[in-house]
Formats: C-alpha cells, structure tokens, sequence
C-alpha cells in the first residue's frame, strides 16, 4: 500500500493552512456564523472554510463566465464563486429548500452580487435538463444528495464547454468510500459515484484530499 505523503491535518495545522488562504470577508464569515446558529444540525451542508477562496481561485483561473451549481445550502460556495466571476458573468445555482436559500438571498444581496446569481428552486436534474443542451458551462460545483451525482454528472458533461471544469464535493465521504462494511448510503453512492469519475473517458480528473474530498475534472478536447 502506498505511503501517504501529507502531514496529519492537526487542528494546529488547520489554523496555519487557514492563515495561510485568503480570509473570508465580513458578509462570508457572517453567513459562516449565522449558518451554525440558525441550522446547526445542517451546518456541515456548509463548504469548508478553505474552500471558498479555492472555488474563487478556479473561477478567475478558468476565466469562467457561466457557473452551474448543485446544491446552494445557504449559499456559501454560490457567494465565493459570484463575487469572483468577472462583468457579465453568471451563476446559476439549484436547490429545493426556499428556507435555506431564503438565508442565502440575503447574504448574496449584502455582498452586492445577487444580480449575477440566478437561483432556481426545482429538482435539480428537472433543472439541469432544461438547461440548453450544447456546451456552454464553463465551470460547474456539485455539492447536493449524493445519490444524484451520477446523474447531475451525465447532465453536465455534454453541456460543459472543451476546457471546462466540474468541482465536486465530498468524494471521501469521511472516509467511508473505502469501509466495505458500507454498502448503502451516501458513502456507497459516493463510491460508485468515484468509479463512475474514473472511468468517464470524455474528462480529465483528479481527486484530492481537501476537506471531505474533492475532485476536478476537465472536459477533454
């Protein structure tokens, strides 16, 4: 079996890599705080500090000008990537709960970008799927009910530009993508979910250890 190379992520560690990333700005930590204080059973929905500035970092990388995200929560990530979206851009994001999304409108108008978010509250794959149907995404985050990566992955892939990049979140699943004693479940969906990432010909992907898990995958061609 091969060595892992990282260090442990201690909490001391955690703090210097924190310290480290760009910092989170007023309206960003006030949404943080506010998330845990008003739905602290859901609050782990939220995406992980260190990954908001990274969201931003590949939006300006990719010079990305059309975003597609599953999954809004309390609009954290939706946030992060629409301040970092240049004029013009835009971010379509889906979910199904107004109560979460309704904390998130807030939030977005505080920042000053809720005119560039276009918030759709459906199923997302009813959304995805009346999407227009030629390439034109060019960045897409899923982060929503695991048993649907699959599916929100085939519905994106044709419509992602050549280049273009999807981001997804928690393809570790606290670890249980690799406990055989599970079976079923978010961990067993995330797993098959991975396979499926694997052996897709059409991207080019790479999983990393960042928070629970995260791969990147570019449309090849």
């Amino acid at each position: 079996m091969p060595e892992p190379k990282s260090a442990p992520l201690t909490a001391e560690l955690y703090t210097y890599v924190l310290a480290h990333n760009p910092p989170l700005d007023p309206v960003q930590e006030a949404l943080v705080d506010s998330t845990r204080a008003l739905f602290p059973a859901e609050a782990i929905k939220q995406v992980a500090r260190e990954q908001a500035p990274l969201l931003a970092f590949l939006v300006r990388l990719t010079g990305a000008r059309t975003v597609v995200e599953v999954g809004t929560f309390t609009g954290l990530s939706a946030l992060s990537m629409a301040q970092a979206l240049p004029d013009g851009g835009r971010l379509i994001t889906l979910d199904i709960s107004e109560e979460w999304t309704a904390h998130a409108r807030q939030a977005w108008a505080k920042a000053g970008v809720a005119d560039r978010i276009d918030l759709r509250i459906a199923p997302a794959l009813d959304s995805l799927r009346a999407l227009p149907a030629e390439p034109h995404i060019d960045l897409a985050f899923i982060d929503a009910n695991k048993d649907g990566y699959v599916d929100y992955w085939e519905e994106i892939v044709p419509r992602l530009r050549p280049g273009g990049l999807i981001v997804v979140d928690n393809v570790l699943f606290m670890g249980q993508v690799v406990d055989p004693s599970v079976t079923s479940g978010s961990g067993a969906d995330v797993r098959a979910f991975n396979e499926h990432v694997a052996a897709d010909r059409r991207m080019e992907s790479i999983m990393l250890a960042v928070a629970d898990g995260l791969t990147l995958a570019r449309r090849a061609g």
